[in-house]
This record gives structure tokens, C-alpha cells and sequence, in this order.
């Protein structure tokens, strides 16, 4: 073959890539999700801030374009600012590190004991910063042990396709390729035993696709259970040695 064919060729295999590229990203999966109180408590009706997901079933998820194995961990925020995390539900890929800037003029102690990570940052003062690598998949519900009210929901996902509802529970995952994926829900009102009855097979085709309405149906401010990091609750007063082991 002669170099001027070679070249045509070579040409032609990178302008069929690129269109591949260009065809992927316009391939989008779309949904709408409804919230239902379960209880008297359950009276959000707030569907914003559930996660969707969709994990593979032939192959593991490609990484994302222009990651690589050898680079450093992407870094994320969750700002803790009035008493508050923001935001208050952060959906970061395997590896990611989350930073917890301190933007309040007085303390806090961020921690999790929950799945998907363990661990307490202990005490640290405003203008400063504590990060956290999160390595394993899962769910990981953060709090500070000081204030019982500041609460935030990190979802570490080893997939690139996901999507987290607006206000109105309308979700869009942009860049699926047409497969078999296993569909996952999570939203921080519902229980764990329903949503895994939201578990279910779904294929996404050279079209793109749209899911059938997702119903969750809330149990109510969970998030208002938890105790602090020694295990106590909040009023009770903290072991009194200031050195504690560490989850």
C-alpha cells in the first residue's frame, strides 16, 4: 500500500471516530420522577436530588474522555457555609477526593460512619480545609458533630452515567451508548428496602431512551436520626478525653 493510501486511510478511520464521538454524546437517556408521602411525617413531595444511575451489564463503563489511570484524583467540594453542606447531595466517581472548605466564621467536625466511607476529620476552624479520598462505591451520609442539624449525602458511583433530578424530578444522562444497563435509584427520603424494588434491567438505544415514570414514595426525614460521632446523642455530653479512636 503506498504512503498517500495509507494516509487516506488513516484519515478516513479518524473522521469515523470522530463522528462515533459526536453520535455518543447526542444519545441521551431521559425520566421523570414523582414523589408520594408514605407516612403523615412524609410531606416534602420534593422529587429534586434523587440519583439515577446505570451501570453496564456487558462490559465495565468506559472512562470518561480524557481521564487516565495514572492521573490524579479529580478533587470536588462540599462547602460548609450558614450551617449548612452545599450542596447538599454530591454524586462523585470512584477515586474522587472530596474537600470540605470550613467557610463559617466558628468550627465544625465533619464525619461518617455509613457506607461508603468512614471517617472524622475532627475539629478544624474557618478559612481552612479538610479533604477525604472516597474509594470505595456507595452511599455516604455526612454530618458534623457539632451541629446536629448539617447534614449531606455523598453517592460514589463506578459508573459515568448517572443524572440527579431538578426540582421538577426531570433527570437527563447526555453520552450513553446503546447497551444493556442495570437502572438505580437512591434518594435520601426513601428507604433502602424500596428503592432496591426500583432495581430493574433496561436498554438504551442508538436513539437514546426514555424511562417510564419512576414513583418514589418517601418514609420521612431520615436524616434526622442519626446520633453524633461517639455515638450519642447530641445533648449528652462527649466522652471527656479529647483523644478518641478514629472509625
Amino acid at each position: 500500500m503506498t504512503t498517500g493510501r495509507k494516509l487516506g486511510l488513516a484519515c478516513m478511520v479518524a473522521m469515523f471516530g470522530v463522528l462515533g464521538t459526536a453520535y455518543a454524546q447526542e444519545i441521551k437517556v431521559t425520566g421523570r420522577l414523582t414523589l408520594e408521602a408514605g407516612t403523615e411525617r412524609a410531606k416534602s413531595k420534593r422529587p429534586a436530588d434523587a440519583v439515577v444511575w446505570l451501570k453496564p451489564l456487558s462490559s465495565p463503563a468506559p472512562r470518561p474522555a480524557g481521564s487516565d489511570a495514572q492521573a490524579s484524583p479529580r478533587r470536588l467540594r462540599l462547602v460548609q457555609k450558614q450551617k449548612k453542606f452545599d450542596p447538599h447531595v454530591l454524586v462523585v466517581p470512584l477515586g474522587s477526593v472530596v474537600d470540605f472548605p470550613n467557610n463559617d466564621p466558628l468550627f465544625h467536625n465533619v464525619f461518617s460512619l455509613f457506607n461508603g466511607k468512614r471517617f472524622d476529620l475532627g475539629l478544624y476552624e474557618a478559612g481552612t480545609t479538610r479533604g477525604v479520598l472516597f474509594d470505595r462505591p456507595g452511599i455516604c451520609y455526612i454530618f458534623c458533630n457539632i451541629h446536629p442539624e448539617m447534614s449531606a449525602v455523598v453517592v460514589v458511583l463506578d459508573t459515568p452515567y448517572y443524572a440527579v433530578s431538578d426540582e421538577a424530578g426531570e433527570i437527563v444522562m447526555s453520552n450513553v451508548p446503546p447497551g444493556r444497563y442495570r437502572l438505580q435509584v437512591f434518594h435520601e427520603r426513601c428507604l433502602p428496602e424500596f428503592l432496591s424494588t426500583l432495581t430493574r434491567e433496561i436498554t438504551v438505544s442508538p436513539e437514546g431512551s426514555v424511562l417510564g415514570p419512576i414513583r418514589l414514595v418517601e418514609a420521612g426525614e431520615l436524616r434526622l436520626t442519626h446520633k453524633n460521632k461517639y455515638g450519642r446523642e447530641y445533648d449528652l455530653p462527649a466522652p471527656r478525653s479529647p483523644l478518641y479512636q478514629q472509625p
